[in-house]
């Protein structure tokens, strides 16, 4: 029994070996005669083994497979796999437990779709970059015979006539004819159907100073072509954007656009901070300028916009805060810290403290864009606006915007590590210094220009373009 038992393996073992013997032959000459393939199965079928067929080797073979590396079978496909490398649906790379057809054409569909969405983009040569967000600030202001946007003659209904400056004794207007390039990247093109199909349904908001009303303004002469417009509503009831008993005019001024539901609304804010008469019954009270509190309109009506602008800058000096009356509160009583009460310190405490409020803001309404615009630049040579400071030039300056960091860095400050976006205009207006109401002003005093506010049309419409482009 026990000689029938060895001679039985002996017979198996030389079957076996026979067999061996004969499958490599065929293999070598399949290799040699190709004449043969056609009768035999793809190599790779023979050489892959899926993670099912792996699972029922036996033990005693299992070493010899996983002792097959990664970048053995990457050479198989004369090709090496890198970190930053990804292949696309016809570049798929076989590792030793995946073969090329366990990728189903959905999931490689799944994964595309997901690579659009991805904060990353493929160069050339399929490496992997991250995307970066467009940088409007840097550039330059080319001549473009298409402008400008809208008539400085029309516009009537929405341009204060104070900056109009068709409608003023200044005869040069090349200032109109400059459009902003951007340097690496395409600024989209602005039009009142695109802006308004943009904003159907929606209210975009400007609050701040003098700067952020004739941003608004340059924005409804820019969504009505500088048009007469019958049917656009004036809604400032809704928003409590009436003129009070004694006013000049109103805190604001909100208009509807029916055919698309677009609202835009100016509410005046000159320091973005909350003001509470201290005395109700005395016409002539102090004001509590809570430096930590934004303002009451804009903490009442937040959950009706969808976009916000906010500016501030030009009312912190001591002239500002004597002639209104303002006194510094912090924590709903009188300041008391040395480093606040210093003006530059007061107005750095309160852009950070009201741009933390609304970012903080936003996680309650994911369908609010919050955005801050940098400071206005100032142009007054010789002397300030009121010790005979003038901006006579005519010739725009065609320099370039090379600096990637701002040049308001308190506002860059504030903003990052939040979710309110920087719309950075400062550097590229500072460019401008011809674009200003200067001597033309129908306001102010004989002898003083004003060299703060622009013409319009004129710069503010590009802090538009760019407020569009980022929306």
């Amino acid at each position: 029994m026990k000689g029938g038992f060895y001679g039985l393996m002996g017979k198996q073992i030389s079957l076996i070996l026979i067999a061996l013997v004969c499958s490599t032959i065929l293999i070598w000459a399949w290799e040699k005669t190709p004449l043969l393939s056609p009768l035999l199965p793809p190599e790779d079928r023979l050489l892959q083994l899926s993670p099912e067929t792996l699972l029922r080797v036996p033990t005693a073979l299992k070493p010899h497979i996983s002792s097959v590396t990664e970048k053995e079978v990457v050479n198989e496909h004369h090709e090496e796999i890198s970190p930053g490398i990804e292949k696309s649906k016809t570049d798929v790379i076989a590792t030793p437990f995946e073969e090329k057809g366990d990728v189903s054409e959905r999931e490689m569909a799944k994964k595309q779709e997901e690579r659009k969405h991805s904060p990353e983009v493929v160069s050339e040569n399929n490496v992997h970059v991250e995307e970066r967000a467009c940088n409007y600030a840097k550039g330059k202001w080319v001549v473009d015979d298409s402008r400008p946007l809208y008539s400085g003659f029309g516009c009537k209904q929405w341009l204060s006539a104070m900056w109009a400056c068709r409608l003023t004794q200044r005869t040069d207007f090349a200032y109109e004819k400059l459009r902003w390039q951007p340097n690496n990247c395409a600024m989209e093109e602005f039009t009142a159907s695109n802006f308004l199909e943009r904003m159907q349904h929606k209210t975009i908001a400007f609050v701040g100073d003098s700067l952020g009303r004739q941003q608004f303004q340059s924005l409804m002469c820019m969504a009505t072509g500088g048009k007469e417009m019958s049917d656009v509503l004036d809604v400032g009831k809704e928003y409590g954007l009436v003129k009070a008993k004694g006013s000049i005019r109103p805190d604001g001024w909100a208009y509807r656009f029916p055919r698309t539901n677009t609202t835009i609304l100016y509410y005046w804010s000159a320091s973005l901070a909350d003001l509470e008469p201290l005395d109700i019954t005395n016409r002539l009270t102090d004001y509590a300028m809570h430096l930590d509190r934004p303002p009451a309109f804009l903490r009442r009506f937040l959950p009706k916009f969808n976009v916000l602008v906010l500016n501030t800058g030009h009312h912190w000096n001591r002239g500002k805060f004597t002639a209104n009356r303002w006194v510094m509160h912090v924590g709903g009583v009188p300041n008391i810290d040395r480093k606040i009460a210093d003006i530059g310190g007061a107005k750095n405490f309160t852009i950070y403290s009201i741009v933390h409020w609304v970012d903080s803001e936003l996680l309650k309404y994911p369908g609010l864009k919050a955005f801050y615009r940098t400071i206005s630049p100032r142009h007054f040579f010789n002397g300030d606006w009121n010790t005979g400071g003038t901006c006579d030039n005519t010739t725009p300056s065609l320099q370039e915007v090379l600096q990637d960091e701002s040049s308001d860095p308190v506002a860059a400050g504030a903003v990052k590590g939040t979710k309110v976006t920087l719309t950075d205009i400062t550097a590229l207006s500072q460019l401008r210094d011809e674009g200003h109401i200067s001597r033309y002003s129908i306001r102010a005093t004989p002898g003083m220009q004003d060299c703060l506010h622009w013409c319009l049309p004129g710069v503010p419409d590009t802090w538009n373009e760019i407020l569009f482009a980022q929306v």
